[in-house]
């Protein structure tokens, strides 16, 4: 499995690069005569393949649903990984890729443990593409198609017990802010500055973390042609999140107001868009894959501990669609970073809680 993992981080697979990577998940699964099957959602989710579909049936009737993402993040240059006391990193200044092949390693295991050995329990592996920007993949597939009542997404970067029982709703808000350019030395007055517009906007909104389930940020700003013209365009990003969703729109809709009057305040004019990107949730507490995961846990002697999260994954997206799913920890760190890391301990840890997890959803009354 370590070295699988190994393999599967130096197969780039940015998102909407996605085909050699799926393409060897295939060829490994298919080798060990695992069914796999592959969606349509490439042109849907602008990915370089689609979902992934494997199964291995088990000795009773029923199935559970595991499922990672074949994507990562967005990097320069090639992924060389290294092992450091016991812990995998890159070499470089990349990514390590561990978000979410880590995940994506112990579930291709899990399953080539029991290609010839039936699990309790049927397996069925939902690999995704096109996660890291708004859960594209997840959003196509047709989760009438599984067979599993419910299931499990291995992609929150934190310890290993960690079971999210929420997770926020993200609105995505793009601002173009269209003013007049202008000698800036010669004939400042006859401008109107679109940086000062969108930094009149950005100053007026409350960003960072509003309150405990609610945050907002402005990641992007862009424009101007050089120093001496007044500034005719500015371009901005930003975001709000809650896990309440009527608090994520209270809250993008109030940095929509912010542009609208940092522009007016210039003379300038803002075309701002906000988009949904995914929805939140929370789990009930009466819910089968909560009580299943806890449950397995505690047989791996580890504490489960019910959190919430800032973050999105394909559990937004199946739960969006009727899905009954919960967010596992995976014991990854720093993703996103060139300090990604991953245990080799936490691989070995995250296989036993997932056979436990098949274990525990075959016993009577979770089946």
């Amino acid at each position: 499995m370590h070295d699988r993992f190994v393999r599967l981080c130096e197969i780039p697979s940015p998102t909407g690069s996605e085909r050699e990577v799926a393409d060897a998940v295939i060829a490994e699964l298919r080798a060990l005569d695992i069914e796999v099957t592959e969606d349509e959602a490439a042109g849907p989710a602008s990915a370089g393949a689609g979902n992934l579909v494997a199964r291995v049936p088990g000795e009773q009737e029923g199935w559970v649903m595991f499922g990672a993402h074949l994507d990562t993040v967005p990097h320069e240059g090639s992924v060389e990984v290294v092992v450091e006391d016991g812990t995998y990193r890159s070499r470089g200044d990349t990514i390590l890729g561990a978000d979410n092949k880590a995940a994506l390693a112990v579930l291709l295991e899990l399953a080539a443990r029991h290609h010839d050995r039936p699990p309790p329990l049927g397996l069925e592996l939902l690999l995704t593409v096109a996660e890291e920007d708004g859960l594209r993949g997840a959003k196509a597939f047709d989760v009438s198609g599984l067979r599993a009542g419910y299931g499990f997404v291995i992609d929150h970067a934190s310890p290993i017990g960690d079971v999210i029982n929420a997770a926020p709703t993200y609105q995505r808000l793009t601002a173009e802010f269209e003013g007049t350019e202008s000698h800036a030395g010669i004939r400042p007055e006859d401008g109107h500055n679109a940086i000062a517009a969108a930094a009149a906007a950005i100053a007026a909104m409350e960003l960072g973390r509003i309150d405990e389930e609610t945050t907002a940020n402005i990641g992007v700003i862009e424009g101007g042609a050089a120093s001496n013209v007044v500034a005719g365009r500015c371009r901005i990003e930003g975001e709000a999140r809650s896990i309440d969703p009527a608090r994520a729109a209270a809250t993008v809709g109030s940095m929509v107001d912010a542009c609208t009057w940092g522009a007016s305040e210039h003379g300038c004019d803002a075309d701002v868009e906000v988009a949904e990107l995914f929805r939140g949730y929370r789990t009930p507490p009466d819910s089968a894959p909560l009580r299943v995961a806890t449950a397995a846990l505690e047989a791996c002697g580890i504490e489960a501990s019910t959190v919430a999260t800032g973050g999105g994954s394909d559990a937004n997206a199946l739960v969006a669609a009727g899905f009954d799913c919960v967010l596992l920890a995976n014991g990854t760190a720093s993703n996103h970073t060139p300090q990604e890391s991953v245990a080799a301990a936490s691989l070995d840890r995250m296989l036993d809680v997932c056979g436990a997890i098949v274990r525990e959803a075959a016993s009577p009354g979770d089946g």
